[in-house]
């Protein structure tokens, strides 16, 4: 086990050329915000936005359009029941699929579309919602795909290895890793107050910063808008992985030397801040 360290924020995260465009960073998808859930998907995309993503959608419930784009107008909308939406996952680099998103019988419909149009040249981030959908149905998981990232907290990976947390050991982790994604290139991002990330490949790194006041609604969805944007602009790998897991923390202890509470919209109103301070 390796520890992860700020030296992954150096290594990752670039400096832009002058002559570079939106196209240049990434096209991302977010999915979810049901009815009563919006806050979930608007705090992803926005986290996905100031972590540099070029260009950003969000395919929602119509009822969180105005708190959308009154929040980040930055943001595109998409109604979740378009047609077109098959169309525009086409053309992703990423897509972050379960903040917000319900387990109602239209979430499923989302899913299947997604595990039936991904490609072996998008990334997909699972969170929520999704994860608890593919704990109950296998068959939602893509064949064909480029990188899948799944992001559950304990509770949630307990229902998808059928592991007790108790017994969430590293071994037992990664034996359920390849059991679930046996063909796929996986890499769990195991949330706990020191994250776990594990790959196929038997690679395995903690997170070593973080604090207690992050313990805060929304927190989760902000990470998966890190790990979208990381990867859509720093490429498919381990590392992009695990310097979004490592700037979501460090952005969050910055925050409480002054705060008792660390609010996850002010983890991405931080992140250009930080980023500007480690690019090289």
């Amino acid at each position: 086990m390796a520890e992860i360290t700020e030296d992954i924020l150096t290594k990752v995260i670039k400096k832009r050329p002058s002559n570079s465009h939106k196209g240049n960073y990434g096209r991302i998808l977010l999915i979810g915000g049901s009815e009563n859930y919006g806050g979930a998907i608007i705090m992803a995309a926005e986290a996905a936005l100031n972590s540099g993503a070029g260009l950003i959608s969000v395919a929602t419930h119509a009822v969180n359009l105005d708190a959308l784009h009154a929040r980040n107008p930055e943001v595109m909308f998409i109604d979740w029941r378009d047609r077109n939406l098959v169309n525009l996952m086409k053309k992703m680099d990423v897509i972050v699929c379960g903040p917000g998103l319900g387990s109602g019988t239209f979430a499923l419909q989302l899913m299947s579309t997604i595990c039936q149009n991904i490609s072996q040249n998008q990334i997909l981030i699972l969170d929520a919602s999704a994860l608890d959908m593919i704990s109950q149905d296998a068959k939602l998981i893509p064949t064909q795909v480029g990188l899948v990232v799944i992001t559950p907290h304990q509770m949630e990976w307990q229902r998808l290895s059928q592991i007790r947390i108790s017994y969430q050991t590293d071994s037992a982790n990664l034996d359920a890793l390849k059991k679930i994604f046996p063909t796929q290139n996986a890499i769990l991002v195991l949330k706990s107050n020191h994250t776990h990330v594990y790959t196929k490949s038997n690679q395995i790194f903690v997170n070593p910063i973080g604090n207690p006041g992050m313990a805060t609604g929304g927190m989760g969805d902000t990470l998966a808008g890190i790990i979208g944007g990381f990867t859509a602009q720093f490429g498919d790998n381990l590392d992009s992985v695990l310097a979004a897991v490592f700037i979501h923390s460090l952005a969050g202890d910055k925050i409480a030397e002054n705060n008792y509470v660390v609010r996850p919209t002010e983890i991405s109103a931080m992140l250009p801040q930080l980023m500007s301070q480690y690019a090289n």
